[in-house]
C-alpha cells in the first residue's frame, strides 16, 4: 500500500470504544427460526412470509452491493465502468447514469481509488463466478451528485459553499466523503450475513471480502482523519453522515411500538479512551468488535429511506434478488 506508514501508525492506535452492541447472531437465528428471508432480519419483519434465505441468495445480495462499490469506483478512478459482459445476469438489467471520473489531484488518494477500484472489480468477478448462472444481473445504479446530494442533505451537511450540491467527482475530499458513506455499509453488511452461509468454501470466501473490505473503510476513514487535521469540517461531515446511517437503519425492540435503541454507527473523531484521546478509525465496540447490519438495514440506507421500500437513493428501481426479503428496507 503506497504512503501507509501514517495509517498503519493510525490502526494501531485504536482502543475501546463503545460500550453495547446489538447481538446480532441472536437476531439471525431467530429470524432463521421463524422462516423469515433476509441477513438476521428484525422483529419487525417476522410477520412477512418469505422463504428463508439460501447461499445464493446471500451471495447475490452482496453481489448488488459489489456492482454498486465497483462502479462507483471505476467511474470515479478511470472514466469508464465495469466490462458489459460483468453486468449480465438474471432479473432485469439496469444502467448506471451521473458517473463520471473524479478530479482527483492528490497522488494519494488517486492510489488509493485506484486499487479499491481494481478489488472491487475482481468482487464483482468472483461473486458472479461463484454463482454462474444464477448470479443476478446489475441493477439500475444512481451515482449522480442529485442522488449523493440528498444523502448528504439528509445528513444535515451544510452545502451552502456549493451552490446546495454535494459533487462526488469534484475533488479529493468529496471522493473520500463519497467513499465514506458506501464502505462502512460494506463491511457490516458481510458481518451481518456471514452467520448465515452454510458452505464452508463460500463462507471463506465471504470472509476474504469482508476482509478486503474492512481494508478499504480503514484507507477511508484513515485519510479522512488524516485530512481532518487541516480541515476540521472533513471530520464534522463523516460525523453527520454516521448519524445519518444510524437513523436511517434504525433498529427495533422484539415488542411495542418501534424504538431507536442504539448508535452504533461512528464516525471518526477523536475520542476519549483509557489511553487518553484516540483516534476513531475502526468502528468496533466495547470487545473491540464490529457492528452488524441486516439486509434491511443496508437496503434502507441504499435506498435512503428509513421506511419500508423496494427502490430509491442509489438503487432507483429496486436491488436485484429472487428472494424478496433480500431487496427491501425495513419500517424504521
Amino acid at each position: 500500500m503506497p504512503d501507509g506508514d501514517e495509517l498503519i501508525d493510525v490502526l494501531d492506535a485504536r482502543v475501546e470504544r463503545r460500550t453495547r452492541r446489538r447481538d446480532f447472531f441472536k437476531t439471525a437465528v431467530a429470524g432463521m427460526a421463524a422462516g423469515v428471508g433476509g441477513l438476521a432480519l428484525t422483529g419487525r419483519a417476522a410477520a412477512q412470509t418469505a422463504t428463508a434465505p439460501s447461499d445464493t441468495d446471500i451471495l447475490n445480495f452482496a453481489l448488488n452491493l459489489e456492482y454498486l462499490e465497483a462502479q462507483f469506483y471505476t467511474y470515479a478512478f478511470s472514466g469508464a465502468g465495469l466490462a458489459a459482459d460483468q453486468l449480465t445476469g438474471t432479473q432485469t438489467q439496469g444502467a448506471v447514469s451521473g458517473a463520471r471520473k473524479a478530479n482527483l489531484t492528490d497522488r494519494q488518494v488517486i492510489q488509493y481509488a485506484r486499487e479499491i477500484a481494481a478489488d472491487e472489480a475482481a468482487h464483482v468477478a468472483s461473486l458472479r463466478r461463484a454463482l454462474g448462472s444464477a448470479a443476478v444481473a446489475q441493477p439500475a445504479i444512481d451515482l449522480s451528485p442529485t442522488v449523493f446530494t440528498a444523502a448528504a442533505t439528509a445528513a444535515g451537511v451544510d452545502l451552502s459553499a456549493s451552490g446546495g450540491v454535494f459533487d462526488p467527482y469534484a475533488n479529493d475530499n468529496n471522493f473520500l466523503i463519497a467513499a465514506y458513506i458506501f464502505e462502512d455499509v460494506g463491511v457490516t453488511a458481510y458481518k451481518g450475513g456471514s452467520p448465515l452461509l452454510t458452505d464452508r468454501d463460500i463462507i471463506d470466501a465471504a470472509a476474504g471480502i469482508l476482509a478486503a473490505e474492512a481494508f478499504h473503510a480503514g484507507i477511508i476513514r484513515g485519510e479522512l482523519y488524516r485530512r481532518g487535521v487541516d480541515t476540521p469540517v472533513l471530520r464534522q461531515i463523516a460525523g453527520q453522515i454516521s448519524d445519518a446511517r444510524d437513523q436511517l437503519d434504525g433498529t427495533t425492540v422484539s415488542a411495542g411500538p418501534p424504538q431507536r435503541v442504539a448508535d452504533d454507527d461512528q464516525g471518526i473523531a477523536p475520542v476519549q479512551t483509557t489511553f487518553g484521546t484516540s483516534a476513531n478509525i475502526v468502528p468496533t465496540d466495547a470487545d473491540g468488535i464490529v457492528f452488524s447490519r441486516t439486509a434491511e438495514q443496508v437496503h434502507n440506507i441504499a435506498y435512503l429511506t428509513a421506511n419500508a421500500a423496494t427502490s430509491g437513493g442509489f438503487f432507483p428501481a429496486g436491488t436485484n434478488n429472487p428472494n424478496a426479503a433480500l431487496r427491501r428496507s425495513g419500517q424504521n
